[in-house]
Order: structure tokens, then sequence, then C-alpha cells
């Protein structure tokens, strides 16, 4: 394709690639219409790109002309691999959604084929998915989540005799279309604070879906779970209940998909700080996941969050003991240092810093002789590490100098930079 002259007027003005449905904004401007509403919805502009003048999302008028003579070049040019685009869909509007939501509500018997129609609209465009926000599409998915699993954990026997039943498929396509709607901050407040227990009916039949659903629907709902508690205010946050952690914990071990992961761990990054909630992590099992997560995964994020977290978990008792009894931590954490990021440094010193501070028996201090953490740390004093690493590390080595400092476990090119007590 990039041998065949493609007339610019053909081109999308926002990403210079050959659009597929043309729409014409007020300003006169034409867009390919994924693109233009991807920079109104998504990325929350009400400009026009070119012109710079304010635009309504209701003025995209389809380019019918222009359409016509992009699927006819296309025809003439298919020799040479370029594909016949298909006549677009026109975008949904809020009263057809508001017909198909209140068709659910009003024929249960229709709900399941419903929920397949939004679903297919929502995967559709940025503004369909927009337009379902706004025609109350939210409230009704959420309330078929905490109805049908209030049903289904009322009858779980008849459940497991129908793993396949009506209510769990209706379940798992609102769960589906929730995840795909990329529900506003704004929306996903209200969602919470409108109910009348705070949201944790809703948050409880999530925590549910983890505990019992198929791996596709725990995928999603561990990605709404972060989502919502990324808004939440501290009060939620304080109050998590502590079987919520349990069920992370388990989507962690399950590995169930590396988006899923992320998504479980940049939660626990978000509630952890909070009141209990890193005792709650901890006896939830939290603390030998993440030490096994290190040990295999080579994600740079995803181990600057396993990091952040094992950091905060340390800095109660109940995590430096769980650390340390796995056979792994000092080691794998040290490993980390000066191979990832200085993020990841930074976080991996601030472990230990808490270990050797607050856990240091002989046997730890040994043991982080052993495994190599105190040439490590010596190591960090002589390259390139940021000022908060090379200031924690030399407080490590100075605090237990009399025990680390002649020990033959420390190569000599790196004692040289061993810190002076004094």
């Amino acid at each position: 394709m990039d041998e065949i002259d493609v007339p610019c007027h053909f081109l999308c003005p926002i990403s210079l690639q050959l659009m597929r449905d043309p729409v014409t904004v007020s300003t006169g401007i034409t867009y390919d219409r994924e693109n233009i509403e991807r920079w109104l919805f998504s990325c929350k502009n009400n400009t026009c790109p070119v012109t710079k003048q304010v635009v309504n999302d209701e003025d995209l008028t389809p380019n019918h002309t222009l359409r016509r003579l992009i699927q006819s070049w296309c025809t003439l040019h298919s020799s040479h691999g370029i594909e016949q685009l298909p006549t677009p869909k026109p975008p949904v509007d809020k009263a057809q959604v508001s017909k198909l939501l209140n068709d659910a509500k009003r024929f249960p018997h229709m709900q399941l084929k419903i929920l397949k129609k939004l679903r297919s609209i929502t995967l559709e465009s940025e503004r369909n998915r927009s337009c379902l926000e706004a025609a109350g599409a939210v409230d009704f998915l959420a309330s078929i989540i905490k109805k049908e699993n209030s049903i289904y954990w009322v009858d779980e026997k008849a459940a497991d005799d129908d793993d396949e039943s009506e209510f769990s498929r209706a379940t798992d396509e609102a769960l589906a279309i929730l995840y795909h709607l990329k529900i506003s901050e704004k929306r996903l407040k209200t969602l919470v604070s409108s109910s009348n227990d705070g949201g944790g009916e809703f948050i409880e039949s999530l925590v549910q879906i983890l505990k019992h659903s198929n791996y596709q629907s725990r995928a999603y709902s561990t990605m709404l779970l972060k989502s919502i508690f990324e808004v939440a205010d501290p009060m939620h946050l304080i109050s998590i209940r502590s079987h919520i952690f349990t069920e992370i914990v388990q989507v962690l071990r399950d590995q169930i998909s590396q988006q899923s992961s992320k998504a479980a761990l940049k939660l626990l990054v978000e509630v952890c700080p909070w009141g209990r909630n890193r005792i709650k992590a901890v006896e939830g099992g939290a603390v030998p996941v993440l030490i096994e997560l290190l040990l295999e995964i080579s994600d740079k994020r995803a181990c600057e969050l396993i990091l952040i977290i094992l950091d905060l978990l340390c800095g109660c008792a109940e995590g430096r003991a769980e650390f340390l009894k796995h056979g792994g931590g000092l080691a794998i954490v040290s490993k980390k240092i000066l191979r990832v990021s200085h993020m990841a440094s930074e976080r991996a010193v601030r472990i230990l810093r808490s270990i050797s501070r607050f856990s240091a028996t002989s046997r730890v201090l040994q043991e982080m002789l052993q495994v190599g953490v105190v040439a490590k740390l010596c190591l960090v004093l002589q390259v390139d590490s940021s000022l908060k690493s090379k200031e924690k590390a030399r407080e490590i080595l100075k605090l237990h100098s009399r025990v680390w400092r002649n020990s033959p476990c420390i190569p000599a090119h790196l004692m040289s930079s061993y810190p002076s007590s004094s």
C-alpha cells in the first residue's frame, strides 16, 4: 500500500490513515468517524482538531460522497491488496438505547438477546459507548449483576445443575458490557455512592464472581473493581472486607491473563496504604504469591507494581514475617535492584531497609550476606543509582557493619565502597 498514491482527501487529518467512515463536523472538516469520536469522547476534547473551533458531538454528518469515492478507489486498487470497505453501520442514538433498556426490563425472556445486542453496540464505536452511558445503561447492567448473583448464591444447587443457566449468561454479558463501556470517573463514583449500602452490594457481587465464575468474567470483575477503588473515597477504602483481598490474590495466583493480573496489582497498590488493608492483604496470602510472581515475570511495569506492594506490606510486622518465611524473598528482591528501573531499585532497597531495621535476627543477617544482598547494596553505592537508593543502602550497611564489614562474602572490589560506621 505504501507504493500506491493515496489521494490526500481520503486520509483522516488526525491520523493520516485511510478513512473508513468519513464524517464532517460543523466546521466543515471531514474526519474518519472512529478517530474524531476518540478525540471527542476518549480524549475529552470539544474542538475541531484543525480549526480549533468548538464542535458538538452531535455534529457528525456522514459524508456519503467521499465514502463512495473511497470505496470506488479501494475497488480500483484491489489488485494491490486493498480491501473493499464495507458500508458502515449508522451510530445509535439515546432513544434507541433507551428502548432496548426498557424492553429488557419489561420482557425478561428477551433480556439475554438484548444484552448481546447492547454488547455489539458497545464494541462498535466510542460514540455508542458514550450514548449507552448517557441512556442509563450502567445502572441497568449493575442491577443485573446484583440481582442475578443474589439469585445464584441463594440457590447454588440450581446453578451447579446448570452452569450455562440463563441468569449466569446474563451476568457474563452485563459484565462484558460494563468493562467495554470504559465508564467515566463521575459515573463510577455515582454507581457506588448512590446505593443505600454505599455500593457494597455491587462490589460484593463482583467479588462473588471472582470466587465462582469463569476466567473471562473474573478478569472483567477484577478490572471493574480496580476502576471502582481508584475513584473511591477514603471511607470506602478503609472499610474493604478481608475476603476481597483473598479473591484478588487468587486472581494473581491463577494468572488468568496479563491484563487482569496488572489490574489486580494496581488495585492492591491503590488500597493497601489505607487502614488495616496491609494486614488484610497479608492474611489473604499476598506476600508469597507476589514473591513467586517476581521470580517468574520480566515485565517492567509488573515488577515495579509488585515491589511497590511488597514495600507497603513489609511496613507491618505481619508482612515482614511472611516475607522472611519465603526462601526466595531476599534473593529475588535483591536481584531486581539495578536491573528493572530506578523506581524498582528504590522500592527494593526500601524493602531491604524495613527488614534490616525491624526484623534483623542473626539468621536474617547471615542470609542477606549469603544470597548477595549486602554485595548488591555495596554496588548501589558505586554505580549511577538514585540518591534515595544510595542513602538507604548506606543506612542499611552502616546499621549492620559490625556483622557484615569484614565478611568474605563481599567481593573485594565492592568492599572498598562499604561506608564507615562512624
